[in-house]
């Protein structure tokens, strides 16, 4: 049996896709991976969605759409893509679970934050540590934060967190930022923001919550505890795109290469979400690319 769309993905742009799939009767078959759900599942409380003004958890929202997805005939399977032959006409996806044909496929594999590595971080995530500012900066109001990083991103997210917090530590592991001249400028005199430079966090503290970090000096190895309220890592993302090497077009950093926000080197293969997007990593701009994927899906379909 060859499928009307695949979608490889199951976050918010995935579970978009498949909303407009299959409201279009194309009976879409969603490859949700073992770890689905995306991002939001890592995210306590969402707050900047639109349509729930209280707040959701992310898992409850994930579910939401998976419902509303179910309920117009997507189909799923829990398997991870092994592999892809996009020069194949139908397109074919090779997964855990077994092998399927396409017409048309839709990538929404998204990006995962790169991460510290120690094992107090992932027993704080959700309680303290986040990978994500403009997600979660609004709960850490006139608290004290550091941010790991010395990049762009890091920068970014360090003024962003000016706007709500008492005050920002950026902890970097080398004696410069690596961010451009303008970033490390703005940063620099931002009276919320001071820099412990040459030092890496060892350990991440708490009890219900994170209260503080440990701190290693890489020149001098000492340790030393500093107290904060949060922790967040701003040492990138990467797209969860190593299975399309070969097949589509990627940039130096992993992300898929698109023309018209959502189409691909690869006619009848479409992305929508943080597998290409990497500047706004939103759960609502990655619905809304899905959507946009969705109805590209639906004129090729038309039109061959």
């Amino acid at each position: 049996m060859v499928e009307n769309v695949i979608i490889i993905g199951s976050g918010p742009a995935g579970l978009t896709s498949a909303i407009y799939t299959s409201r279009e009767e194309f009976s879409p078959l969603v490859i949700s991976g073992t770890n689905a759900g995306g991002q939001l599942l890592l995210t306590s409380s969402v707050e900047n969605y639109p349509a729930f003004p209280d707040g959701i958890l992310g898992p409850d929202l994930i579910a939401l759409m998976r419902k509303q997805a179910e309920k117009f005939g997507a189909r799923f399977i829990e398997g991870d893509v092994v592999s892809v032959d996009f020069k194949s006409n139908p397109l074919k996806v090779k997964t855990t679970y077994g092998n399927y044909e396409s017409k048309t496929v839709i990538v929404a594999t998204g990006a995962s934050a790169k991460w510290l590595g120690i094992p107090s971080e992932s027993a704080f995530i959700g309680k303290g540590v986040s990978s994500c500012a403009t997600c979660d900066a609004p709960f850490f109001k006139n608290k004290s934060v550091i941010v790991v990083g010395g990049g762009d991103t890091a920068m970014e997210d360090s003024l962003f967190l000016t706007k709500f917090v008492k005050s920002v530590t950026i902890v970097h592991r080398r004696n410069e930022f690596r961010a451009s001249k303008i970033m490390q400028e703005r940063i620099l005199s931002n009276q919320k923001v001071s820099v412990v430079y040459n030092s890496v966090v060892e350990e991440v503290k708490g009890d219900t919550k994170v209260r503080g970090v440990v701190i290693r000096n890489v020149e001098t190895n000492n340790t030393s505890e500093l107290q904060t309220d949060g922790v967040f890592v701003a040492i990138g993302h990467s797209p969860n795109t190593s299975f399309l090497k070969g097949q589509l077009e990627l940039d130096s950093k992993g992300f898929i290469v698109t023309a018209e926000e959502v189409k691909t080197d690869i006619p009848g293969v479409f992305v929508a979400g943080d597998a290409a997007d990497k500047k706004y990593r939103q759960a609502v701009t990655a619905a809304g690319s899905g959507a946009k994927a969705a109805l590209e899906v639906r004129e090729y379909l038309q039109n061959h």
